[in-house]
Formats: structure tokens, sequence, C-alpha cells
């Protein structure tokens, strides 16, 4: 049985947890990431459509997602 998943709200402030996605993302994102994780969820994505990820926009106005399971919430 599928496990439900709680998301977190649009405008809610999260954090990356940035030892979980060095491995996926660009190395200009992971360095932004290193300097400042926070970012606002403006958006859902549907992932593979077993998963919804977390369309962030951080302080720069620029946006990337990521699972739920990459992010921190507060």
């Amino acid at each position: 049985m599928a496990q439900a998943t709680t998301l977190t709200r649009i405008g809610s402030n999260v954090r990356v947890q940035v030892d979980q996605v060095r491995d996926r993302i660009p190395k200009d994102l992971l360095n932004k990431l290193k300097t400042n994780p926070r970012g606002k969820v403006v958006d859902y994505k549907m992932t593979d459509g077993t998963d919804i990820g977390l369309v962030l926009e951080f302080s720069d106005g620029t946006t990337s997602w990521f699972f739920n399971k990459e992010i921190a919430r507060g």
C-alpha cells in the first residue's frame, strides 16, 4: 500500500539538505546551495508518477525542484 506524503505548503521557507543532492545537481547550483541552502516553495512538480517534488525559488530569483525527502522544513 502506498504511503501518504505530507506536502509542504506553497509559500513555506525551507532548506535544501545539500548532502542529499550533491550527486545529482549541476556544480553551479551546488555552489549556490553551499552558500545559502534556503528557498521558498513556489510550486509542486510530479516527478515519476509516485512522488511529488517541490519547486523552490532562491534569493536570486532562480528556481529549481527537489524531491520532498531532500528538503528540511524551517
